[in-house]
């Protein structure tokens, strides 16, 4: 793994990078502490995630042009998906996976040498300010991460300048809450005992994408062209109401800051809620959850 060296920055990156605000400096370095530390849990429940999501990557890496030779860069690569798999589909070409989280990026490594893939690499940085020149990239991704970005034209327009001509920038966000009651269910019970402040539409968060038209205006801002947003849905199940809380405490940092708020009295009312209310709705039955995706693409 390769740190970014902040001498090969294009020097208006490095330049946008070093004024940025004390406030988005300090969001980003709690991030990549949040996701560092909760990286274990994202490798241990990549059995779930990867299977769960494969239809997003599917959608993702559909109708982008890919050749034998493409360079293709994976932004919030987490554990390497779908990163890993576009590297299949470039056998003579390279993919880089970025990630703010040192931690996140040694699983993703690990992942691709354990599936025998030698065209992956990984780079740790800030996904407002990539190390590479203009031009560079024959299709860019993201799953699931501009969600997170403090600053989301800042990072779609540094992803664009990267991109070649013609070539396709293709991301992942969440969809509508209501549409995602893997995510709401622990919400909504936290809720009865936590408050949860209202969240701006311009905070990183969960949901803050899924407002219709979002991020296809940012697309058209960012002078992409061809901008089509695609829904994918689909189930997830656990085995228990006991597995969904595991999970969801084990990789979601949101949802852990929330219960931080609450004593162990409150945090034992709140897990039984989840349970109660998982326990009606399957009836002895696997729980099951719906979710959905939007997949945003457009080229340059």
């Amino acid at each position: 793994m390769r740190g970014c060296n902040e001498q090969k920055f294009p020097n208006f990156t490095r330049k946008k990078f070093l004024n940025m605000s004390p406030t988005l400096q300090q969001i980003k370095e709690q991030q990549r502490e949040s996701w560092n530390k909760f990286s274990s849990g994202w490798k241990k429940w990549d059995r779930l995630v990867i299977p769960w999501l494969e239809p997003v990557g599917t959608s993702m890496l559909s109708g982008i042009n890919l050749q034998a030779h493409s360079r293709v860069l994976d932004v919030a690569t987490g554990t390497g998906e779908p990163g890993l798999t576009a590297a299949t589909m470039v056998p003579k070409g390279m993919v880089t996976g970025t990630d703010l989280a040192e931690d996140m990026l040694a699983i993703a490594s690990e992942n691709a040498r354990r599936r025998g893939i030698e065209n992956y690499e990984t780079k740790n940085c800030d996904a407002a300010a990539i190390p590479f020149s203009s031009n560079y990239f024959d299709a860019i991704l993201c799953r699931n991460g501009f969600m997170f970005f403090p600053d989301v034209m800042l990072t779609l327009n540094e992803l664009v300048r990267t991109l070649k001509p013609g070539a396709y920038l293709s991301i992942s966000v969440w969809g509508s809450p209501e549409k995602n009651n893997w995510a709401t269910t622990i919400i909504n019970a936290i809720s009865r005992y936590v408050p949860i402040p209202k969240q701006s539409i311009d905070s990183p968060g969960l949901f803050r994408c899924a407002v219709p038209g979002y991020m296809h205006e940012r697309f058209t801002l960012a002078r992409l062209k061809n901008v089509s947003v695609e829904e994918v849905s689909g189930t997830i199940s656990f085995t228990s109401p006991d597995e969904y809380w595991e999970f969801v405490t084990e990789v979601s940092a949101p949802v852990v800051a929330l219960l931080s708020k609450a004593d162990d009295s409150v945090r034992a009312k709140i897990q039984q809620l989840v349970t109660d209310t998982l326990n009606h709705h399957s009836q002895g039955d696997p729980v099951q959850f719906t979710w959905t995706a939007l997949v945003i693409k457009g080229n340059k």
